[in-house]
């Protein structure tokens, strides 16, 4: 019997200087991995995270050594130095220019440890004309042209849960912070990780940059993902909605047929002309049933469907269950399990998260 792997990044020690949002969340990742995680805490529960998370369980600490310190003592800055000079990471999230007034900037951590990867955790980066101002998820999407492409036409962009720019932020400084760490260990030099929320939304736009530039999203002509009746949400009878993405001609075929629209050419799928009056008629016939209705007709087949769930719904759903997405904490609050989920072997045919 072989022996159980370990977690991928068992060995690593990072120092995290705790504040809200993306920085945590990536702290939270390579903790999930593995990685001995200490976090440097205000001595009193900032506002922002009094109001937003209450006073309950924190899921960002998750994993994680917490350890309260006010860092304007010099005997604190003493204590989290010595932490900085045997670890291999360290993020934080304040403005530019912070970390260097305590004396904890890139180069004070450098002399206490030279392989040190420093990880930068901002909205617009360390640099640029807005680097010293204020900001939030929904202001970071918006500069980089990406709030813009969720807007119908002739409507308001919605607004997007933080998971767009505050959550890719975070899995864009954990990404860089492991190649980071993996490149240090080869020179012996630490390196500064800049992950500004602006960069890193705009690099995972790059799909949606490359189908605007066919012109099928965000441009003059009815867009697949806007205007066609094949990519949308839509009400049922009962108030709940489901999603279509059928994109693929295959795909949508089989949606029609599933639909009982016999009449409606799978073979003129793009055909533009056609979509204002099909989406309509999908309206009205998925708003003549319930949503279970529609679920047991098209869920689990090539249709591209999904039901639109509440994050209650999500937690009990057979597929996610399946995979140990969801579990409660002892005080009832739903968490998401680490992922990607990395225990399973080329051998193995076991899935599950620790």
């Amino acid at each position: 019997m072989s022996a159980p792997l370990a977690s991928p990044l068992a060995g690593v020690r990072i120092v995290e200087f705790e504040g809200i949002g993306p920085g945590p969340l990536a702290a939270r990742m390579l903790a999930d991995m593995g990685a001995e995680v200490t976090v440097i805490a205000r001595p009193q529960q900032g506002a922002v995270a009094a109001q937003l998370g209450g006073s309950g369980d924190n899921p960002l600490r998750r994993g994680k050594t917490v350890v309260p310190l006010d860092l304007k003592q010099e005997t604190a800055r003493a204590e989290v130095m010595a932490l900085i000079a045997q670890a291999d990471g360290l993020i934080e999230g304040n403005r530019p220019g912070v970390m260097e007034r305590l004396g904890l900037g890139p180069a004070d951590c450098a002399q206490a440890n030279p392989r040190i990867v420093y990880g930068r955790m901002t909205g617009w980066g360390q640099d640029g004309p807005l680097a010293q101002t204020a900001g939030h998820d929904l202001n970071y999407v918006a500069l980089t042209g990406m709030l813009s492409l969720s807007a119908h036409r002739g409507e308001r962009p919605i607004i997007p849960p933080t998971v767009v720019g505050d959550a890719s932020g975070a899995l864009g400084l954990a990404y860089g912070m492991v190649c980071a760490i993996l490149e240090a260990r080869h020179s012996g030099r630490g390196r500064v990780v800049d992950a500004a929320i602006v960069d890193i939304v705009a690099m995972l736009g790059s799909i949606a940059h490359w189908i605007h530039g066919n012109g099928q999203l965000g441009g003059d002509e009815p867009s697949p993902f806007h205007d066609s009746p094949f990519y949308d949400v839509f009400r049922c009878a009962d108030g709940g909605c489901v999603t279509l993405g059928a994109i693929e001609p295959q795909f949508y075929a089989l949606l029609l047929e599933k639909l009982g629209l016999a009449d409606v050419d799978p073979r003129k799928q793009y055909d533009h002309r056609a979509w204002p009056a099909l989406k309509e008629r999908l309206s009205t016939l998925f708003a003549s049933q319930p949503r279970a209705h529609w679920e047991a007709l098209l869920e689990g087949t090539d249709a591209c469907f999904a039901p639109v769930l509440s994050l209650q719904e999500a937690a009990l759903h057979p597929h996610n269950r399946a995979r140990g997405i969801y579990h409660r904490s002892e005080a009832g609050a739903l968490h998401a399990a680490a992922a990607p989920d990395s225990s399973i072997s080329s051998t193995s045919t076991h899935r599950g998260r620790p």
